[in-house]
């Protein structure tokens, strides 16, 4: 039938969407090639294990056919529900007559598909070895009524030598809260309530306009890129490069041509001369800073009580701040310290997942991909070696996080998996049972899962670790990292600020 050297590519697919390096259920191994008997017996399932790499094995496995029976009788009555046959009913026709009408050659395709991946799983699971990604698997031998083998070579988790945590030492900046920086708060919060007031002048920076914009690429329209009454502050860049210059000292009712490159759309990439027109200008008038203000935006009474309150939210996005540089600190000297090797193929995952993305962004046209990439002075090589050194950065710090927590027994309760859940759900503005769903259809809870984990023994290191700030001073790190630890301090910044 001409199985035997056929190839067949993943049996067990243990490779997550987002690159995240995910293992098969198996012990850890320290031999590099070792010799399995499946059940007791004369004629057993065999499984070896050679070591091709630090990051990839080949296993073999011998099948004798006496173990194939169930799946022999699963292709028979699967094979005896499409088939019709003079004078039994659907299901119920013999083997024999089964095997007479399709042929030999077909049972034993059907069998041997059928019976690759649980073997695959059962070799995996005798081995003691650890497996990322999906297996290439080939047929090496089918012999009818002797013998199915096979061989699967697949990525593994490599061995890593952990060192002393304590022997980590790191410095990070101080905590410190300047007066400069309560007042920036106190001055967003009064813009916050701010009212807007027309003015009958040029534009300036930080007024608020309402605009038309219109486009031209070789003197021919650009639909996609034209727009009326758009709302904008100046000066906050959120729209195309170089409207805020040319916005400066235009008055209501009056337009400006400047040249810039569109971004997004058929035309991504290329030069365009964009016309802006003001229909008007507002300036934004901010409230005093007093009593009545402090009233009005906030539960005290004096300016002094929240002046007070807004330098305790400085110092705990400092302290955020802070945790996230130790965090990132101690995890970066711990990646140049300790050798990690890495599997090629989760790599390269990674990185088509990242392109895949990008160009998923831009309707799915590479073409795009690079035109825009060559507007922002980049190349698709600079773009794909980028991608690469953060593929390998990302798989690096997995499995070194991974191999911590293994070391450490580390466990993760379901308080903490729903707190993770939680910070998230709140993190994306999401309502908690709607975050639940949409990452349980992605199948990526055990990607949540994995990310605590994760974090939880990268904190075991930083509780190890001495943690000094630039002034001398031993930084306490006791009960600063929990489930939701140090994740962004602009997003706690942001938060605070509403």
């Amino acid at each position: 039938m001409g199985a035997e050297g056929r190839r067949f590519k993943s049996c067990h697919p243990d490779q997550s969407r987002d690159g995240a390096v995910t293992v098969f259920r198996a012990r850890t191994n320290d031999r590099q090639n070792e010799e399995h008997h499946h059940n007791e017996g004369a004629r057993s399932v065999k499984s070896t294990v050679e070591q091709l790499s630090p990051t990839r094995v080949r296993i073999n496995v011998e099948v004798p056919f006496e173990e194939l029976k169930s799946d022999f009788d699963k292709a028979y009555k699967a094979l005896a529900q499409q088939i019709r046959l003079p004078g039994f009913r659907p299901g119920k026709a013999p083997s024999k007559l089964i095997e007479a009408r399709v042929g030999r050659g077909a049972i034993l395709e059907q069998v041997v598909n059928d019976a690759l991946p649980a073997r695959y799983s059962e070799a995996v699971s005798a081995s003691d070895v650890k497996v990322i990604g999906q297996p290439d698997i080939e047929i090496t031998k089918l012999e009818d009524g002797q013998e199915l083998a096979f061989t699967a070579e697949v990525d593994v988790r490599p061995e890593i030598t952990l060192p002393d945590f304590g022997t980590i030492a790191v410095e990070v900046d101080p905590i410190e809260i300047t007066d400069e920086a309560v007042e920036e708060q106190m001055l967003s919060l009064r813009q916050r309530f701010g009212t807007l007031k027309g003015v009958e002048r040029g534009v300036q920076d930080g007024d608020f306009v309402s605009i038309d914009l219109s486009a031209t690429v070789d003197g021919e329209e650009v639909p996609e890129a034209s727009t009326t009454g758009l709302s904008h502050e100046v000066g906050s860049g959120q729209l195309i490069e170089g409207l805020d210059e040319a916005l400066i000292g235009v008055e209501a009712g009056n337009s400006k041509d400047f040249t810039s490159k569109l971004v997004a759309g058929d035309h991504a990439g290329k030069e365009a001369v964009i016309t802006v027109t003001v229909n008007s200008v507002k300036e934004r008038e901010l409230p005093e800073a007093d009593d009545e203000f402090a009233q009005m935006a906030s539960e005290f009474d004096t300016l002094a009580e929240l002046e007070a309150d807004l330098r305790e939210r400085v110092a705990r996005v400092r302290k955020v701040e802070q945790a996230g540089q130790i965090r990132d600190k101690v995890l970066e000297t711990l990646l140049e310290t300790v050798e990690v090797p890495v599997p090629e193929a989760v790599v390269q995952a990674e990185v088509d997942a990242a392109l895949h993305d990008a160009i998923h962004g831009l309707d799915h046209d590479e073409e795009k991909l690079n035109e825009l990439l060559e507007s922002q002075g980049t190349t698709r090589e600079q773009f794909d070696a980028d991608a690469k050194e953060a593929a390998e950065r990302s798989v690096k710090t997995q499995l070194l996080l991974d191999a911590i927590a293994d070391a450490a027994g580390t466990t993760v309760g379901q308080d903490e998996l729903t707190e993770r859940i939680l910070f998230q759900a709140q993190r994306y503005g999401m309502a908690p049972e709607q975050f639940i769903q949409q990452i349980q259809q992605a199948n990526q809870l055990g990607a949540v899962f994995a990310d605590v984990r994760r974090g939880k023994a990268l904190a075991g290191v930083v509780d190890a670790a001495t943690i000094t700030d630039t002034t001398g001073e031993t930084i306490d790190t006791a009960e600063m990292f929990g489930t939701a630890e140090a994740e962004d301090a602009e997003g706690v910044e942001a938060a605070e600020q509403e």
